[in-house]
């Protein structure tokens, strides 16, 4: 796996155990993504203007092909935050209603369905959750189910904790109830094997530049072809009103947003290809196993427990531990970086201090070593 390194463009010089936030693009890849830039710039009008409708179908039927749906019910975004806006803007939701969520959250997901629930009337629930166990979870969670919740919002990877929920059975619970279900997978693909269809989500969005090593801004929006009537454009363009150049009204009103750079999601199928040239479920495997070992390492540094138990599958590359309530954040921050060179995030969360350890293909022992070395040293002089 340690070979993978010099597939990456990473400074040499930094241990990186961030993927999480931003992702890392190979090599390969990002020569790929300079080539659709070069290709815009020596003819954009022909580029933009004749060719776009083709090149982006090409790009979702490969990505559909990877994500277990027809492309027809992809659109490219260039985030997550970015679909999530397009669906929660589009729904109808008002005074009486409900929209329940975890307590386990990303902060700008949070902010969105707060301001429009300020706007509109509605009701945003975070409800605390379980990590006992998978039932528990979904005990736990469904409890906060009244008469008045029209949509359940959820990440499939929580960002501050790296949990990964069981949303099968509420996906399926709330299709009975009449619920819509909205997931937030930023750091799915890539991570963890999806097939959108049968896992049956009315939305879902997803990061294509996090674990699946695209170039930064290429994300996507699925929408089951039932639920794609609800959806307003975020931005009003040429698609709305078209003919449906592209055979959808979906994918008209959601992927032509004007002049902007879409070399990221054109170069998606190279990022598929490279992984699947490197065998990824091998490189998943030895990332998870070396995530299991950072976590084991760093909860017996602080003599703390896990966040969750050790008894079903909790996450898979990206993981998270407590560190002592005490800890100046900051300043572990500065220094791990300053002096250690290692780029880690460590965040408050619920109170709780924790930091977040993100395993790809470039890492290595040698990485977890550093890293466990580093916290040792200065959470004594701390």
């Amino acid at each position: 796996m340690y070979n993978l390194r010099k597939l990456f463009l990473l400074d040499p010089s930094v241990t990186f155990l961030n993927h999480g936030s931003f992702g890392a693009t190979p090599k390969p890849v990002f020569d790929e993504y300079q080539r659709w830039q070069m290709e815009l710039e020596r003819q954009p009008v022909e580029f933009l203007g004749r060719r776009f409708n083709d090149l982006m179908a090409e790009s979702r039927a490969a990505l559909g092909i990877y994500l277990g749906t027809h492309a027809d019910n992809l659109v490219y975004t260039q985030n997550v935050t970015i679909s999530m806006n397009i669906v929660a803007r589009s729904l109808e939701l008002g005074a009486g209603d409900e929209v329940l969520t975890s307590d386990h959250e990303y902060g700008a997901m949070d902010r969105t369905w707060r301001f429009l629930a300020k706007e509109r009337g509605f009701t945003y629930i975070n409800q605390p959750v379980s990590l006992e166990s998978h039932a528990a979870f979904i005990d736990s969670f469904w409890s906060g189910v009244t008469p008045r919740t029209r949509v359940i919002f959820l990440s499939h990877i929580t960002s501050p904790t790296a949990v990964i929920f069981p949303l099968d059975e509420i996906i399926k619970r709330a299709r009975a109830a009449g619920i819509i279900t909205i997931i937030d997978g930023a750091h799915v693909p890539g991570q963890l094997a999806l097939n959108l269809d049968a896992l049956g989500a009315d939305f879902y969005g997803g990061n294509l530049h996090k674990w699946l090593c695209a170039p930064k801004g290429a994300g996507f929006l699925y929408a089951r072809p039932e639920m794609q009537h609800l959806l307003k454009p975020l931005v009003v363009s040429w698609g709305y009103e078209s003919e449906t150049p592209s055979g959808s009204t979906f994918i008209d009103h959601h992927e032509w947003w004007g002049t902007r750079d879409i070399a990221a999601f054109l170069t998606v199928p190279a990022a598929i290809e490279f992984q699947t040239k490197h065998k990824w479920d091998t490189v998943q495997a030895a990332c998870h196993e070396l995530a299991v070992d950072a976590q084991t390492r760093i909860c017996n540094l602080t003599g703390l427990a896990p966040l969750h138990s050790l008894t079903e599958n909790w996450f898979a590359q990206l993981t998270a531990a407590s560190l002592p309530v005490d800890t100046d954040l900051a300043a572990l921050k500065a220094r791990l970086y300053d002096e250690q060179r290692v780029e880690v995030p460590v965040i408050e969360w619920k109170g709780m201090k924790l930091i977040r350890v993100s395993i790809q293909g470039y890492n290595s022992k040698r990485d977890v070593d550093h890293l466990l070395n580093a916290l040792s040293s200065l959470l004594d002089k701390k």
